[in-house]
């Protein structure tokens, strides 16, 4: 089988041109070809696919081999293998996913995508729809005890859930061992992924995310968008900033016109293989 390694913000993914190759056995094979030590390595598998209803299909699996809604460092370099590969001469696409459809925007320097702009369309706030046990049309500041200490959920979802948490001296957390307490709390029937977020100022802040079924990973583009929105609606942050991420960066912005959130980061391909 013939892969392509590619990363977004550090997000790195297996990506397999399923228009060509004959996958079987997703899960497991997301596994596997994730491991670090025995297999490829990565945050997980992406396959490129047909769609009837947009110019191709983006099906993700994460490293434990369950399958994710969506993922925005992902679908940034789906549109940059898409473009690279001649599979398409257009730059702006559409994406079929788990989350719906998504819109990209290539931007292409020297005949290759450097960058993509992702419309990540409107943000999902009502705990049914996250899903998150919480009362109410939003839950924003939601109280919290972990491992006895108190902290405030702010839960959004960006296609897959997301519980934004905003606190001090992200860089000292034990991720290893915070993570999966929010990520397996009884509020979340799907589980979550969980962004701690430390604020700069109104439009630079910095993160750490533990992704649900892939553990700390170096960026997290749903999360990122998450992020901004739950910035917005506590009055921490305007609606265009820039987030750190331990991979790289993104620029998101939440447009208040058509409520849709867009993502702009990097797409890069690291090495092509044969498994």
């Amino acid at each position: 089988m013939k892969f392509t390694k590619m990363q977004g913000a550090g997000n790195d993914y297996i990506y397999v041109n399923a228009l060509q190759e004959q996958v079987d056995d997703l899960s497991d094979l997301a596994v596997r070809l994730s491991d670090r030590h025995f297999g490829i390595g990565s945050d997980g598998l992406v396959l490129i696919m047909t769609s009837d209803c947009a110019d191709f299909r983006m099906r993700m699996f994460n490293s434990d081999g369950s399958e994710a809604e969506m993922c925005g460092n992902a679908s940034r370099c789906v549109g940059k293998y898409v473009f690279d590969k001649g599979l398409t001469q257009k730059t702006f696409l559409t994406l079929e996913t788990k989350a719906g459809l998504k819109k990209l925007n290539l931007n292409v320097e020297n005949g290759l995508v450097s960058s993509v702009c992702v419309d990540m369309g409107e943000p999902i706030l009502k705990p049914a729809l996250i899903p998150v046990d919480v009362a109410g049309d939003k839950a924003i500041r939601i109280p919290i005890v972990i491992n006895q200490v108190k902290y405030e959920i702010n839960c959004v979802s960006m296609g897959n859930p997301h519980a934004v948490v905003f606190t001090e001296n992200i860089d000292q957390l034990n991720l290893s061992e915070l993570g999966p307490k929010f990520e397996l709390n009884e509020l979340f029937q799907k589980r979550t992924n969980t962004e701690f977020v430390e604020v700069l100022n109104q439009e630079h802040v910095k993160m750490r995310v533990w992704e649900r079924g892939a553990g700390e990973t170096l960026a997290c583009g749903t999360g990122a968008c998450a992020v901004l929105v739950a910035g917005v609606l506590n009055g921490r942050l305007k609606r265009k900033a820039l987030i750190d991420l331990l991979g790289g960066h993104l620029q998101i912005e939440w447009n208040e016109q058509n409520n849709h959130v867009y993502m702009t980061g990097e797409a890069v391909t690291v090495f092509e293989g044969e498994i």
